[in-house]
């Protein structure tokens, strides 16, 4: 009779309002806030993540909370995500820097793809790039004879040493067979201002970035980055079909989580990143920042990781860059 006793106390403890026996279990997800760790401070990444987390949280009936943790090319947020229970409460708004941080060879607290679970690519943005109007070229090939012409002459501004701007300038260059003088600039703005001042000759920053400033004329647009044309300027042509072959450089943007995290929560989670991806007025204002939706499955977006480590990987060994 004790025993009945006590499992009907569980019973009616289960059934009272805060349902505690059903509240850490996946069908039960998410019954709580759920924290979004973006690695960068407010701004850039940070847009576009509270985007996706506005309306995930519509889907979800749980606020998603940005947490910004900067610091240590995104090593800080990055480790407590991976530190952090797989229980579906904490994600990483992952970009293409967690990758590129991954493809340095160093020392990091963490595995990108062991300490991981890949929930999803959500999009991706090309890089355009533009030279200042007094650059007497107007396609890509015109640019790169220049460039082969005054090898070390011209001089070109990037988002940062290391970054993925910087590596993907680098990139061209060494596809293109051209020597620039690589200036980099703390972010995007401060490397477009320069571009467009005449301090440097030419820039390659995300196409949302220069685009405006290409058709108001204050720049001239040679190309883009990514292996397709971007839905955004489908009149300008991918620097792979322009003059060189292959180049396929763009950010990106997707959900992670910490490892283990359990099969039905990922899929929960995949399904109602697809349904916002979707949605026309998501699509609408990402393509005002000259963003695209992509979406993979999971298993698509592992894949894809190590790929793109690798990638750049063997680029930063192929360009010769250093962090010093």
């Amino acid at each position: 009779m004790r025993n009945l006793c006590a499992l009907l106390i569980v019973i009616a403890q289960c059934l009272s309002g805060a349902a505690a026996c059903a509240a850490d279990t996946p069908a039960a997800y998410p019954r709580r806030p759920i924290r979004l760790v973006v690695l960068f401070p407010p701004g850039g990444s940070d847009t576009v993540a509270r985007m996706f987390g506005q309306r995930a949280a519509e889907r979800l009936g749980q606020p998603f909370v940005i947490d910004n943790r900067p610091g240590a090319a995104g090593v800080i947020g990055a480790d407590i995500v991976a530190k952090s229970p797989a229980d579906g409460y904490t994600l990483l708004f992952a970009t293409a820097s967690f990758a590129m941080t991954s493809a340095w060879d160093r020392k990091l607290p963490y595995d990108a793809i062991r300490d991981f679970t890949a929930i999803g690519m959500l999009a991706y943005t090309p890089f355009m790039l533009t030279v200042h109007p007094t650059l007497p070229v107007s396609t890509v090939k015109e640019f790169i004879a220049l460039a082969r012409a005054k090898p070390g002459q011209l001089n070109v501004s990037t988002t940062g040493a290391g970054g993925i701007g910087h590596l993907g300038t680098a990139t061209f260059a060494s596809m293109a067979g051209i020597n620039l003088n690589v200036v980099p600039y703390k972010g995007t703005g401060p490397a477009l201002t320069a571009a467009l001042a005449g301090e440097v000759n030419l820039t390659m920053v995300t196409i949302g970035s220069s685009l405006p400033y290409a058709r108001a004329g204050k720049l001239r647009a040679l190309g883009v980055s990514s292996a397709r044309r971007s839905a955004l300027a489908p009149d300008i042509p991918t620097i792979a079909e322009a003059g060189v072959p292959g180049l396929d450089v763009v950010t990106w943007y997707g959900l992670s989580a910490p490892r283990n995290l359990p099969a039905a929560i990922v899929n929960r989670l995949h399904a109602e990143m697809e349904a916002v991806a979707n949605a026309a007025e998501f699509r609408e204002q990402i393509a005002a920042l000259g963003i695209e939706t992509q979406i993979t499955s999971p298993r698509e977006f592992a894949e894809f990781m190590k790929s793109d480590i690798a990638r750049w990987s063997r680029a930063i060994k192929d360009t010769g860059i250093t962090l010093n």
